[in-house]
């Protein structure tokens, strides 16, 4: 339980309110990596496909699964697919084997009618509902086993495709900020310019 009350201080710090989403992620992370029996990941020895989207509880869960995996936008180890799920596959960049993990629909749609959801519908701020309807929910979420809210699948493996770092970078012709190499374009006038001064979309 030390562990998992460390991530969940770190969560609430990094995300910024009590909601019973994001420790849902974090449990949800760590038991992805429990199947795969890999660590937080310190550079890219993971990679995330998160099929959250941009509904609210979705956001909230994703940001638990990067505070567990260690898997973050900064370091371009995961991807979102916006299928509006509350479902993510976690790969091990090394072996390419994979798991893809879920919350139960039973467990989703009794979350969905708790008395949190309901003020989040009602349009309360999650930082305005009362520490009695949110705390309780926290504290069963950090106790609950596993097989009662998670779908874990089964080991599977995944095809790998590594990339390597870029760390060249020239002054784009038009405004002066240095761009990454790989983003650069050449417009009309010959220039290497970076996307949003070459008027191309990417």
């Amino acid at each position: 339980m030390g562990k998992l009350e460390e991530l969940l201080e770190i969560g609430l710090k990094f995300h910024g309110h009590k909601c019973p989403a994001m420790p849902l992620g974090i449990r949800a992370g760590l038991a992805a990596m429990n199947v795969l029996g890999v660590e937080h990941s310190q550079d890219k020895e993971l990679f995330v496909e998160a099929e959250t989207g941009k509904a609210h509880a979705a956001g909230c869960f994703l940001d638990g699964i990067m505070i567990a995996t260690g898997c973050t936008y900064g370091k371009s180890n995961i991807r979102k697919l916006y299928y509006n799920k509350m479902a993510f596959t976690l790969i091990d960049q090394a072996t390419g084997r994979s798991v893809r993990v879920s919350l139960k629909p039973d467990f989703f749609e009794k979350a969905l009618n708790s008395p949190f959801v309901q003020k989040r519908r009602a349009g309360v701020p999650p930082q305005e509902i009362e520490p009695e309807i949110t705390d309780p929910l926290i504290k069963r979420i950090l106790s609950l086993d596993e097989s009662e809210f998670l779908d874990i699948g089964k080991v599977e493996k995944t095809d790998v495709k590594k990339g390597r770092g870029i760390f060249e970078a020239r002054r784009c012709a038009k405004c002066g900020e240095m761009t990454f190499v790989n983003k650069l374009r050449v417009n009309r006038d010959g220039e290497l310019v970076c996307i949003p001064c070459s008027g191309y979309e990417e």
